[in-house]
């Protein structure tokens, strides 16, 4: 019988992705699977089919092949996962993240071919993540804070062990330390963590009333750290050997400290710059002045507007923004813009001394355009 077109038994078109073409297979295989169909040829030939389609289709490589010269693009090196001939080292990666289907026939999870993925001892406890939040101003400065989190620590009564006599664990007889058992259904072997032990290869006879044979407790901690000056929203910094505790023998965790910093009223951050607008009055602008401006760091620097300032205008502060996180002698800079605050109402005397200064100044009605090499944008 001849082959039928690999996009066709997989019901996909030439330009599914490689997610539409997993999931066409998936729904194949759950359907067609010969566990779910024992002694059904049929079911079993269309299982084979659509493996053989997306050992193909899911290879970019052969799927180019395919593309470009058919079936005869791919002989020997798709093939059948089921007939002869063809290279099959990566059939294992044909079923890739395909565990729920298996464990829909055998009752728990494991690789293909009897070659779990999982690690059965945990040879490192469980890393930790604290959110926390900060002003721009510890940000921009640093800080020493106090946080407090709770995490596993080693429980004291039996050092860890687990056990109440402190024998602490033994080799598990159902899987001989293993932590894994193979069962066998069809032509399919495959390997589940043991039920016995819960895919650690060990148990505990008797276990320590204080942690129920966990070798840890459940406990709060508080920790002193400081912000690094320069920090950045959505930075890290890892504080080494501060997350859960493993039981006796396994390595203590880690703990990841992320930071959140707050927007701020006035202040924003660009790298390690700041920027901040600052309105004056339309007098100022017109007559200039000196005016003092509050840094982020509650420093104050004097600031002059010159004659005849332009709404918009942007002064630029050397060396006065957010010190670098990686090297302190270097620091950004502030950035000040100068917006004119024109008043939504104003007072007879000041309407008159107003249209005195029009007078005066010679205001034109139609006033000319300022060329382009002379605008601030």
């Amino acid at each position: 019988m001849a082959k039928r077109d690999y996009y066709e038994v997989l019901g996909v078109p030439k330009t599914a992705s490689s997610d539409d073409i997993k999931k066409a297979y998936r729904k194949l295989a759950m359907q067609h699977h010969p566990d779910r169909n024992p002694g059904n040829k049929e079911s079993e030939e269309k299982f084979k089919e659509a493996s053989e389609a997306y050992s193909v289709l899911s290879d970019e490589t052969k799927k180019a092949r395919y593309d470009q010269y058919g079936f005869a693009g791919v002989d020997g090196s798709g093939g059948n996962p089921f007939g002869g001939g063809g290279n099959y080292s990566g059939f294992e990666d044909i079923f890739s993240g395909f565990d729920d289907v298996f464990s829909s026939f055998f009752g728990g999870g494991g690789g293909f071919g009897g070659n779990s993925r999982r690690s059965s001892r945990p040879q490192r406890a469980n890393d930790l993540l604290y959110n926390l939040e900060i002003t721009l101003e510890d940000a921009a400065l640093g800080k020493k804070i106090d946080i407090s989190y709770e995490r596993n620590v080693r429980c004291t009564a039996c050092s860890g062990k687990g056990s109440k006599s402190g024998s602490g664990k033994k080799r598990c007889p159902e899987c001989g330390g293993s932590g894994q058992v193979r069962r066998t259904q069809g032509f399919f072997s495959i390997q589940v963590p043991c039920s016995k032990c819960n895919g650690t290869g060990e148990i505990i006879e008797d276990p320590c009333p204080s942690c129920s044979g966990k070798g840890v407790v459940r406990k709060k901690n508080t920790k002193s750290i400081k912000i690094p000056a320069g920090i950045d929203n959505g930075k890290r910094i890892i504080i080494r050997g501060e997350g859960d505790e493993g039981p006796d023998g396994v390595e203590s965790g880690d703990l990841h400290i992320k930071f959140n910093v707050k927007q701020h009223d006035y202040f924003i951050r660009e790298g390690n710059d700041l920027l901040v607008e600052i309105p004056i009055s339309f007098t100022q602008a017109i007559l200039g002045d000196e005016i003092s401006v509050k840094n982020i760091d509650s420093k104050v620097i004097k600031l002059k507007i010159p004659v005849g300032c332009e709404n918009g205008k942007v002064l630029r502060i050397k060396g006065s923004g957010i010190e670098d996180i990686n090297n302190a002698s270097r620091k950004g800079d502030l950035y000040i813009k100068l917006t004119i605050d024109i008043p939504d109402k104003i007072s007879k005397s000041e309407k008159e001394l107003l249209e005195k200064f029009r007078e005066v100044h010679g205001e034109e009605s139609t006033p000319t355009p300022k060329k382009v090499n002379q605008r601030e944008y």
